[in-house]
């Protein structure tokens, strides 16, 4: 994986007049992964010693937790993140939640979500998933989910700024800049193309031209 040429750094859309608030909008990338590796190891250690969760059982886990996962991307960004708001206060609220990325997909401080923000989310899907899925089992799901997350706050990052050479880095970078540069309404899952193709909702890669994928590429 070739780190991208340097190209001239420009100054971020502003959302914020409020200094402070603004500061919240902006996350190195390494914070995501330093924030919530200890909340994982916590969870895993829970299950496998006061669950007393087996290597067999927390295979199971982890691969429910990890399709759970890109089920939840793709909802979220395809219901969620592209609403289609009518009135300014959604609109706006649009805007700050996913269209400044749209508006500028480059910015390496806006490609990751702030802990405050993801801290949140995980609380309320914790409430939902705490509905369905069994209790011996809900640290470890939620660890293994949150895994999910950190790798696709890290493949966003990296299709956004790396030059992948891996065939399954050059087909997730093309799928994810076809939803930038070609059709913003197709092409949702980031981490996984799987709930496009089930739902149908992904551009053909063989359909991609060079010049759409713009200064991304």
């Amino acid at each position: 994986m070739r780190k991208r040429k340097n190209v001239a750094e420009k100054e971020s859309l502003r959302l914020f007049e409020n200094r402070a608030l603004e500061a919240l909008t902006h996350v190195h990338p390494i914070v995501p992964l330093v924030f919530w590796s200890p909340v994982v190891i916590y969870f895993l250690g829970q299950a496998a010693g006061e669950e007393d969760l087996g290597a067999g059982a927390l295979g199971v886990i982890a691969l429910v937790a990890f399709a759970s996962w890109t089920f939840v991307e793709y909802v979220a960004h395809r219901f969620l993140f592209h609403f289609n708001a009518r009135s300014a206060a959604s609109k706006y609220l649009v805007f700050l939640f996913h269209g400044v990325h749209h508006a500028d997909s480059q910015d390496k401080t806006r490609l990751v979500m702030p802990p405050a923000g993801a801290m949140l989310i995980m609380s309320l899907l914790w409430w939902i998933f705490s509905l369905v899925v069994p209790g011996d089992w809900l640290e470890a799901f939620m660890a293994f989910f949150i895994v999910g997350y950190l790798c696709y706050d890290y493949t966003h990052y990296a299709v956004h700024h790396f030059d992948l050479q891996s065939s399954v880095g050059r087909y997730l970078k093309r799928h994810h800049m076809q939803h930038h540069f070609r059709d913003p309404n197709r092409n949702f899952g980031v981490s996984s193309p799987l709930w496009d193709w089930v739902f149908r909702s992904d551009i053909p890669v063989h359909g991609a031209r060079g010049s759409e994928w713009g200064s991304a590429r």
